[in-house]
Parts: structure tokens; C-alpha cells; sequence
């Protein structure tokens, strides 16, 4: 009897539960909804994530490289900016990435809002192109002086067809971001696929580069319908042009180029050469703003906020020093007093050059190596200073402070070739470039370094460098950037 009952709980409790299911089943089948699609496969999201970064490989001077893995819309600020990070560098406006076409012998420096990928995808793929990470001083030195960029008997506007607009006033509306100078000058110009070259009068307007007809030069005739167009800058870049002489013949070394973005054939590119590096750097100046215009203005803009932001964040706020704002002054008396004549300030530099050597003096009386015998490290600190780039040539100078802008004050320091026991301080000054000799010189059985024939004297080359940094000395102007490089 326990048996009997026992089955008959177990088939009721199996009926319940069958009934229970069916229920569940009809419920399920007229009230869910339909099932949802399935979920996007991961595997595909992460491949197009891949398909939007580009791996692109950026040189230094040395010739040490780094490859990079950056997204399409990567900007050439933003790469610089990741780069300098990168390299412990100090992080500023004035990094670029310069693109170089070695066979043709053409370089410029890439503005901050341009797409790399974009610059990369228009080489060719058997090309020896690259991208350099460089300083470029003047990228933006035309904003802060235009005077020098924009000389007056270049300059003039598209509204002022006699000539009688101030130059203050068209530098004005450069500052402003209202006009753009048009520049007019002798150049001389090579046609694609001829060796020959001819002095051609040229008009830079925002349509490209026109040209004159010769017998019209002297009759100030400038109508439309006399002017010949002799290159067009829409859809084409400006580039300095590397090695002029060997690769294209050119009059001078101030030559450069506008070639199409579509072709790197060296019979379709437009060669110019000016007289001088003023002249050359006026018509590639003017070039980058009628191609660019408002947003170069904005790269600038952003650059200064970039600028005052981080000198406001940090604790020791710098100020912004020019030539027009310092004065000579004298605190050899109880109270300063600023000098006027021009002797006597050069006296005051003098007299300041021998306290720092004073106080030199000081340090090697309190137990350091006497001057007289220098230690090995006191010999050779400077080697240990981003300025100073060892024993290269005077014409290897010039390049590398060419390359790095034609700014005031752009400087480096080398050993001399011609006499091996002395340096040379290689200075840019309104962008021609300068070299003075620094001597050793000898007193009371010590030996100090001197840039003026022995007047004021510094025991090592570090010490002189901050002294000209804030003094200009006999030199034309201070010590403000120094030309450096980086091992990527």
C-alpha cells in the first residue's frame, strides 16, 4: 500500500509539472516579442579600428628613425607634440616635420594643420621620400616681425595700384589678418625641361606667379592682359630647394620651387632663384599665406595660447624679452642708472664679464682644480651642451642653422678648423649668418675664453653662452635659440 501511493504522488507531481510547462510555452509564444538580431561580431569592429591607423616612419638629423603608429586624421602638430614627449624634449611651437624629396632636392616644413597620412598617401611608392622632425624657428617669425620678412620695396596690396599705401599699413593689415602683401621682383626662372635660365620681373597674386612681358618692365603697365601666368599655386606646394647648384644649375643658393601635388618629375616642376635670402624668403613666406591665409592665422593664435597657458601654469613666469625693451645699466653705485652712450655701455659689458670670471675664480680657490690646470670634465663640459656640434665645417654650419630658420639670435658653437685649439660661435643675424672666433687666452698663468680679442674673459664656453645670452657684447645681437638635434 506505501508503494501504490508513493507512484501515484511521483505521476501527479510529473502531471503538475508537464501542465506547468505547457502554460509556460503558450505564454511565451504569444507575448514575447520576436528574438533580437545578434551582436555585432567583435572580431570586425576591431579590424576597421586597424584599417584607420597608418605605421608612418620620421627621421632625425643624425639619421636615426622612429615609427610611429598614429590614427588617418593625425595632424603634423599632433606628431610633434607625441614625438617631443616621446624624446623628453620641451614641447613648443617651434618643432615641425619637414617632408624632403631627396632625388629632386626639395624640402618644406609641413604646417601644424596638415593630415600626415594625407602628405604620406600623395608619395609614390618607389620614392626615397621622408619626414624629418626638426626645429623651425621661423615658422611663425613673421607674424612677430614682419618688417623683416616683407621688405618695402617688395611689398604692396591688391588695393593699392599706385603705390601709395604706407608699408606700416600693409604690415598692419598683415598683423590683423585683413589682407596680404602681393610681391613684386626680379627672378629667375627655369622653365620645366629647359637648362636654361631667364631674369623674368614676377608678381606674386593669390592665382599663382605672373610674369611681365619684357617690353612693358620700364612702362609700369601692370593690366591683366599683360601679365603671363607662370605658375599656379592651387593644388601645388611651395619647397625650398637643397643643393640648387648640383641639381638644377641655379644663379644662386636662393632658390625654390612649386611643384604639383600630383607628379615628383622633375621636368614638371616650376624652379625660381632670387638674388638673396631676404628676397627668397619674402616670395615663400607670401606663398604659404595666399595658400593658407586665415588658417595660418589660426595656427599662430594657437600656438601663443598654447604658449601663455603653460608660462602661466608654471611657477616662475617668463617674460617676453626683445632688443627694443633692454637698456645698458650700471650698479657699480649704490643705486642703478641706465647708459646712454653707447661707449660706456660696452664698458659696463666688459666690467660685467669680469665679475663672472671673479666668481669663476672663486669656485676653482675653494678646492677645485686651479684654471691654470683645468681637469678633464672643466675642458670638456661644453661638450655636454645641445649648442655645441663638435667639429663640422663652417659650410655644415650654415646648413643646419639655415635648415632650423633664419631667425635673430639662432646660434651654435663649433670647434675650429683652421686653428684647432680654438671655437667658433656660428650666429644668424637678419638672416644672414655670421661666425666669430672665440679664443683661449692667457692671463697670470690661467686660462679663460674670449669673443672680443681678450676684453672680457670666461673660464669655460658654458659660462660665456649665458653671458651673451643677456648681453650682446660686440656681437649684433643676443644669443636666443640654439641650433639642436634629436636622436629618435
Amino acid at each position: 500500500m506505501e508503494q501504490r501511493a508513493r507512484v501515484c504522488v511521483c505521476v501527479c507531481v510529473c502531471v503538475c509539472v508537464c501542465v506547468c510547462v505547457c502554460v509556460c510555452v503558450c505564454v511565451c509564444v504569444c507575448v514575447c516579442p520576436p528574438p533580437p538580431p545578434p551582436p555585432p561580431r567583435v572580431c570586425v569592429c576591431f579590424l576597421a579600428f586597424q584599417l584607420d591607423l597608418n605605421l608612418i616612419q620620421f627621421f632625425s638629423e643624425d639619421g636615426t628613425g622612429r615609427s610611429l603608429e598614429i590614427p588617418a586624421g593625425t595632424t603634423a602638430r599632433e606628431v610633434c607634440r607625441s614625438l617631443a614627449l616621446k624624446n623628453q624634449c620641451l614641447d613648443d611651437s617651434c618643432w615641425a616635420l619637414v617632408e624632403s624629396y631627396p632625388h629632386i632636392g626639395l624640402e618644406r616644413s609641413l604646417e601644424d594643420h596638415e593630415i600626415v597620412a594625407q602628405v604620406q598617401a600623395g608619395w609614390g611608392s618607389d620614392c626615397d621620400n621622408k619626414l624629418f622632425f626638426r626645429k623651425n624657428y621661423a615658422k611663425y617669425e613673421f607674424f612677430k616681425n614682419p618688417v623683416q620678412f616683407f621688405p618695402e620695396h617688395m611689398a604692396s596690396t591688391s588695393f593699392d595700384t599706385n603705390g601709395t599705401t604706407p608699408h606700416s599699413q600693409i604690415i598692419q593689415n598683415l598683423i590683423n589678418a585683413s589682407g596680404c602683401p602681393e610681391i613684386q621682383g626680379y627672378l629667375h626662372v627655369k622653365d620645366p625641361g629647359k637648362k636654361s635660365w631667364k631674369k623674368l620681373y614676377c608678381f606674386l597674386r593669390p592665382s599663382g606667379v605672373l610674369t611681365l612681358e619684357p617690353r612693358l618692365i620700364f612702362c609700369n603697365i601692370q593690366e591683366p592682359r599683360h601679365l603671363q601666368c607662370c605658375a599656379e599655386l592651387s593644388d601645388s606646394n611651395v619647397y625650398a630647394v637643397v643643393s640648387g647648384k648640383k641639381i638644377y644649375s641655379t644663379p644662386s643658393d636662393f632658390a625654390f620651387c612649386i611643384k604639383p601635388n600630383r607628379t615628383s618629375l622633375q621636368k614638371e616642376l616650376k624652379v625660381f632663384c632670387a638674388e638673396d635670402e631676404q628676397s627668397r624668403t619674402c616670395w615663400v613666406t607670401t606663398m604659404r599665406l595666399f595658400k593658407y591665409g586665415t588658417q595660418l592665422h589660426q595656427n599662430y593664435h594657437l600656438t601663443e595660447q598654447r604658449r601663455s597657458y603653460s608660462t602661466q601654469t608654471t611657477n616662475t613666469p617668463m617674460r617676453n624679452i626683445s632688443d627694443n625693451t633692454l637698456v645698458a645699466m650700471d650698479f657699480s653705485g649704490r643705486k642703478g642708472r641706465v647708459i646712454d652712450n653707447p661707449s660706456e655701455a660696452l664698458s659696463a659689458a666688459m666690467e660685467e664679464g669680469q665679475a663672472w670670471r671673479r666668481r669663476s675664480s672663486q669656485r676653482f680657490a675653494l678646492g677645485s682644480p686651479s684654471p691654470c690646470q683645468p681637469s678633464a670634465f672643466t675642458s670638456a663640459i661644453h661638450k655636454t651642451q645641445l649648442w655645441f656640434h663638435g667639429r663640422i665645417t663652417r659650410e655644415e654650419a650654415q646648413r643646419i642653422i639655415t635648415q632650423q630658420g633664419l631667425v635673430d639670435g639662432l646660434f651654435l658653437l663649433r670647434d675650429s678648423h683652421s686653428n684647432p685649439k680654438t671655437f667658433v660661435l656660428s650666429l644668424c643675424h637678419h638672416q644672414k649668418i655670421k661666425h666669430f672666433q672665440i679664443l683661449p687666452v692667457s692671463e697670470d698663468g690661467s686660462l679663460f675664453f674670449s669673443a672680443d680679442e681678450g676684453h672680457t674673459k670666461f673660464s669655460d664656453l658654458i659660462q660665456l653662452v649665458e653671458f651673451y645670452t643677456l648681453n650682446r657684447g660686440p656681437l649684433p645681437c643676443r644669443l636666443k635659440h640654439h641650433c639642436t638635434r634629436v636622436a629618435l
